[in-house]
């Protein structure tokens, strides 16, 4: 495995635990509501950081809650260089990441087409 690429991942995982707790006392804050940091893809040059994240709620609530995310990307990004420790953190775009929906919707048209099958 390429050293560039152990990199990539440990400052990704990094940042996807560090900005977890950042983001649970934004919610505590009355900031944001609870929000899943699921993901962080960071680019080889660790210049950029995609944070994809879940949330509960309607479609229209979370695209405003993954807009607001991005409008404090740069506070956020603050808060993190404050907390880890790397040359030059990342810059945030914040992404909804549907895959929990998704896992759903198919769980719920597997119980439709077996419903007697249950756990």
């Amino acid at each position: 495995m390429p050293k560039d690429f152990q990199r990539k991942e440990r400052v990704g995982d990094l940042i996807q635990r560090e900005l977890a707790m950042i983001l649970q006392t934004e919610s505590r804050n009355g900031h944001f509501p609870m929000i899943t940091v699921s993901a962080v893809d960071v680019t080889r040059d660790l210049a950029y950081a995609k944070i994809y994240v879940s949330t509960l709620g309607e479609e229209a609530e979370i695209k405003e809650v993954v807009k607001k995310l991005n409008l404090a990307a740069s506070r956020l990004r603050y808060l993190l260089a404050q907390e880890i420790k790397v040359r030059s953190t990342p810059s945030l775009q914040f992404v909804y990441d549907n895959s929990i929906l998704q896992g759903q919707k198919l769980s719920d048209l597997i119980d439709r087409v077996d419903p007697d099958k249950k756990g």
